[in-house]
């Protein structure tokens, strides 16, 4: 009972100093609604039909954070189908806003002894779900029956696995990816058969793209970048740097931020370099402001999540075509040996709940996890199915047909090696560590710091944030 009461005080601190990111960890149907524009029709709002009234049914209540036709449309199918495939488990899906307002509200469930059976949480959230240890482990279910995740992606299981045991479920899974204008590359004498693949590689090609009137004045700028703490981390895993010490976290608990070594340095010295040279654009935080100035034709070539893709495609058709590429990396040696983070979210199942709404939720995961749902996932929310043979169903491949630049995702998502870089960071703070990051790319791109200096600033921050943590948590 102490340890219960324990826990919920340290995770009443640990939220109340992690105040959520400026912009979703990755996009969610909220974040990119302003520019989905779907070319077809999107099926009515499914309604959730009332429990079945015979006993023996067990209830199992699923928080989740998908807005718009995802939250309103995806789920609540899936859901239904899954309570329509059986008769022993009965689903409620509930929206309960953003992730931080899920964590929240787990909080405060956690006190009243009013919690959900699964939640869904985001990425950034797994250590301190594991510290807290208010879940069961999905491991203890796979085990339990010998279930087979042969079949599951492995770099996305990789970032849910903590000391050898898978934690949650992935659900929503995406990384990031270079989104440009072939029309505007075809008119700048480039070839959109081969975009850029290197850091310098990016740069000539802004310097090309770029467009300014005889008074001098910018058109078009030849990138943009969102100043976003999520894309600096994906930068610093394809230049072979680790966000924190211990082998990102997942060698032993992380004590240390590590960004502001050399290969962190870097990044921002590119960054800030074509923002001074007028090649690339900085419209602020939010990642929508980049994306409607791409559509605008104000930019021509930005970094977003592969799981904005068809809202830009359908927002851009009839106006130009959209290519796609891998995340640039520094070198062409490093396209081999580092590769892109996981981002999104996952489904955990919460241990206070009866064994058998705990046996209810397995059942459930496991059905969304399935090659069908996994299809039907992919082409409703544009995620990445997190099952490799989903691709092979039918409805997955006419969606690639119809969004071939998706297979960009799906190859490098599978070019990627398994291994720390892209395996990501495992703090406790990550929230936090997001904003102070994002702080610190402001300060540099306004010419306030150095890049040195502003990652040696933000590293002693986090650092100290990650300290604070672990002293919380009994993390020695």
């Amino acid at each position: 009972m102490k340890k219960s009461l324990f826990l919920i005080m340290v995770f009443v601190m640990v939220l109340s100093a992690c105040t959520p990111t400026a912009t979703p960890v990755a996009p969610t149907a909220e974040s990119v609604a302003p520019v989905v524009v779907p070319a077809t029709p999107v099926p009515e709002e499914p309604t959730q039909p009332p429990p079945p009234a015979e006993p023996g049914i067990t209830k199992v209540n699923f928080w989740h954070s998908m807005a718009g036709d995802i939250g309103g449309k995806a789920i609540p199918q899936m859901t239904n189908d899954f309570n329509a495939s059986q008769d022993s488990c009965y689903v409620v899906y509930t929206f309960q806003g953003s992730y931080d307002d899920s964590l929240n509200k787990l909080k405060a469930g956690l006190q009243s002894k009013d919690t959900p059976t699964v939640i869904q949480l985001f990425d950034i959230g797994t250590r301190l779900m594991v510290d807290l240890d208010v879940a069961t482990p999905v491991q203890d279910f796979i085990d339990a029956e010998n279930y087979d995740v042969s079949d599951l992606e492995p770099n996305v299981l990789a970032y849910y696995t903590v000391n050898g045991k898978q934690y949650s479920m992935p659900f929503n899974s995406s990384t990031p990816m270079l989104y440009f204008n072939k029309d505007m590359f075809v008119a700048a004498g480039l070839d959109p058969e081969n975009p850029p693949r290197t850091f310098d590689e990016f740069t000539e090609a802004a310097r090309k793209l770029t467009v300014k009137d005889a008074a001098g004045t910018t058109s078009v700028y030849g990138g943009a970048f969102a100043i976003y703490g999520w894309f600096f981390e994906q930068f610093l895993a394809v230049s072979g740097g680790l966000y924190a010490d211990n082998g990102n976290g997942r060698e032993a608990a992380a004590t240390a931020a590590t960004f502001n070594s050399p290969e962190g340095v870097r990044i921002l010295e590119w960054w800030k370099a074509m923002v001074d040279e007028g090649i690339l654009a900085n419209y602020g935080r939010p990642t929508v402001d980049t994306r409607n100035a791409f559509l605008a034709g104000q930019t021509a070539m930005f970094i977003d999540s592969t799981a904005v893709l068809r809202g830009m495609m359908d927002s851009s058709a009839g106006k130009f075509e959209i290519g796609t590429a891998f995340l640039p990396r520094p070198n062409e040696e490093a396209l081999t040996k580092f590769g892109t983070v996981i981002g999104g979210g996952s489904l955990w199942i919460i241990k206070d709940r009866p064994e058998t709404e705990k046996a209810c939720a397995w059942e459930y995961i496991k059905f969304m996890a399935s090659a069908p749902q996994q299809a039907y996932w992919q082409t409703m929310s544009g995620y990445f199915p997190i099952r490799k043979s989903a691709y092979e169903e039918q409805l997955a491949i006419d969606w690639t047909t119809k969004y071939p630049p998706f297979n960009t995702a799906i190859d490098q998502l599978h070019a990627a090696p398994n291994n720390l870089f892209t395996n990501g960071g495992l703090i406790g703070v990550f929230p936090e560590a997001r904003q102070t990051i994002e702080g610190a790319i402001e300060e540099v791109l306004a010419g306030k710091t150095t890049p040195q200096e502003a990652l040696d600033k933000a590293a002693e921050s986090v650092t100290s944030a990650i300290v604070e943590y672990n002293l919380s948590m009994g993390i020695k």
